[in-house]
């Protein structure tokens, strides 16, 4: 660890680490406060944000995906719109569209359900693939263009999408490209019994999620993402993390194997987690540790591995194991 941490140019202020921490341990207690005994998916959540990207929250109904998401836009103070994604939701209900004012004679734009800082898309995978696919360009490049004209969105911007599993009635596969999209995906599981006890008595009157105040604000998570941009990653770690991703390129159990796309995603998570742990540099272990959130949704076992019961989590876990981790 010493060694990762000498190649450092001391680019982020101890003071800078300190202010971060102190954010995101108000920020996770808030979301504890509303989701308990789920301390790693609220982490992971933080850590998305941070590292401005987009995060994806899989299971089946019931489990607090929503919730979760709806924690998370109550604790910062920013701009945050929810889209109830169904079968009969049109691309222009995401992106906005184009109207002609009488009055005027002019045509209007007028702004969409992606236009804010935090994006709740519920049950993303019950639209239809087109309209699934009007969140690529929003998700990618934090623009979005109709009719030749090009709309920034305001940082910081975060799509949190909930999907149920695809065995559901009524649900679409989300197509790899927008897969590839989102820089984490997170299960929540069915909470253990003291906490789901503790949900009854504290749910009887009132939800929590209706106490929960902002604990900070756009200006403030503007400023922790810059921090988060000067973490140090040495030339060792980006060896390791290059060399997981070929990995699984080349595993004769997977038909589609990581993007250079999730690469930078997962050393953009690995430097959030060692800014949120107050370290300005990454170690090994933090690609580790979010290879499985940041890289499982994006592989495709072959037909045979996923007929012997092998999914991307089990192959990926492989992976881990075989590659080499640098001790500098």
């Amino acid at each position: 660890m010493e060694a990762w941490e000498t190649e450092i140019g001391r680019g982020v202020p101890a003071n800078g680490l300190d202010a971060l921490r102190s954010v995101t341990d108000r920020v996770q207690a808030n979301i504890e406060k509303v989701i308990e005994g789920k301390p790693e998916v609220a982490r992971t959540a933080l850590v998305v944000l941070l590292a401005e990207g987009h995060l994806l929250i899989e299971d089946v109904p019931g489990v607090g995906k929503t919730m979760l998401s709806k924690a998370l836009a109550r604790s910062i103070d920013l701009t945050v719109r929810r889209i109830q994604f169904t079968p009969d939701l049109l691309p222009s209900d995401v992106t906005g569209v184009s109207i002609f004012n009488q009055d005027t004679r002019e045509f209007e734009f007028r702004p969409g359900g992606i236009f804010a800082n935090i994006v709740i898309g519920d049950e993303i995978n019950r639209a239809s693939p087109k309209t699934q696919a009007a969140m690529l360009e929003c998700m990618e490049e934090g623009q979005v263009t109709v009719d030749n004209q090009t709309f920034l969105l305001d940082a910081p911007f975060m799509v949190v999408a909930t999907q149920n599993p695809l065995e559901m009635e009524g649900t679409y596969a989300l197509p790899e490209a927008q897969r590839d999209r989102f820089l984490a995906r997170v299960s929540m599981g069915y909470p253990v019994m003291a906490a789901e006890i503790a949900m009854l008595s504290a749910r009887e009157t009132t939800s929590p999620i209706d106490e929960l105040e902002p604990v900070t604000d756009a200006a403030e998570i503007r400023k922790l993402i810059s921090i988060v941009g000067g973490v140090h990653v040495a030339a060792s770690v980006q060896r390791y993390t290059v060399a997981l991703i070929t990995a699984t390129r080349t595993s004769p159990d997977l038909r589609l194997g990581a993007s250079p796309r999730a690469t930078l995603h997962l050393v953009r998570a690995a430097k959030a987690a060692a800014a949120m742990a107050g370290r300005d540099y990454v170690v090994p272990d933090d690609i580790a540790t979010l290879a499985p959130a940041v890289l499982a949704h994006r592989l495709l076992p072959t037909v045979e591995a996923s007929m012997s019961g092998r999914g991307p989590a089990e192959i990926l876990s492989g992976i881990l194991a075989a590659v080499a981790v640098p001790d500098q």
